[in-house]
């Protein structure tokens, strides 16, 4: 019960915490010049966004066990281009980059695209908060095993020990406060999880002495062994 209240908490915060944002920006359109107007603007438009994706996420999460969602061939790659597409602007406001590698032969997956998409998009969303002008994020796709893997790295401090076992073991009970990180979204983190667990895919976190990688390793569909 304690866990599930200090859940609520979390994803309160984290939902409140662009409200907060919009807020701010909307009085400072009352001292802006033009080019700065239009850059604002911008910038509420893409806060209001995300804010209204991890609404949807969560709205999603009660209705996995409804099968709503179905299982189908994917292709990765044309997913996480769509992340990058969508988190361009954000990585640039930030003075941010994002290396891309693609080096899978499996190019389809067996995935939702809609959940898939969550997945990543959450995982690169950490990545903006730990990534410097000196040091880059990086997204790879790549043969793991009989899976593919897709990875996000970011530089920042170390992923607490209890943080890394629940992702070692596959989902996060709930939304979790992560002290060390305050700029991760524990959010993201617990919606990522039940998503990949729902598409059978396993999730995980490797530790890094300089920072964290997230990754999912998914099935690779039948109609790319074909090939």
């Amino acid at each position: 019960m304690e866990s599930e209240v200090n859940g609520i908490l979390v994803a309160a915060h984290e939902l409140k915490a662009p409200l907060s944002i919009l807020r701010q920006l909307a009085f400072s359109l009352d001292f802006a010049d033009q080019k700065e107007t239009s850059n604002i603007r911008t910038e509420m438009i893409s806060v209001s966004e995300r804010a209204i994706r991890q609404v949807n996420d969560l709205t999603k999460i009660a209705h996995l066990e409804d099968g709503l969602f179905e299982m189908e061939p994917v292709s990765v790659r044309a997913v996480c281009d769509d992340v990058i597409k969508e988190l361009t602007y954000l990585f640039r406001f930030n003075n941010r980059d994002l290396k891309v590698k693609y080096s899978n032969n499996s190019r389809l997956v067996v995935a939702n695209r809609n959940l898939l998409f969550s997945v990543i998009y959450n995982f690169c969303l950490n990545a903006v908060h730990y990534s410097t002008e000196e040091t880059m994020s990086r997204l790879e796709i790549s043969d793991h095993y009989d899976k593919v893997r897709v990875k996000i790295r970011d530089f920042g401090p170390a992923l607490p020990m209890d943080v890394w076992r629940e992702m070692k073991r596959g989902w996060i009970k709930c939304p979790t406060s992560i002290a060390m990180r305050p700029g991760s979204s524990g959010l993201g983190l617990y919606i990522a999880t039940k998503f990949s667990r729902y598409m059978n895919a396993e999730v995980g976190a490797i530790r890094h002495r300089d920072g964290t990688s997230f990754f999912v390793d998914l099935p690779i569909s039948n109609q790319a062994r074909l090939f």
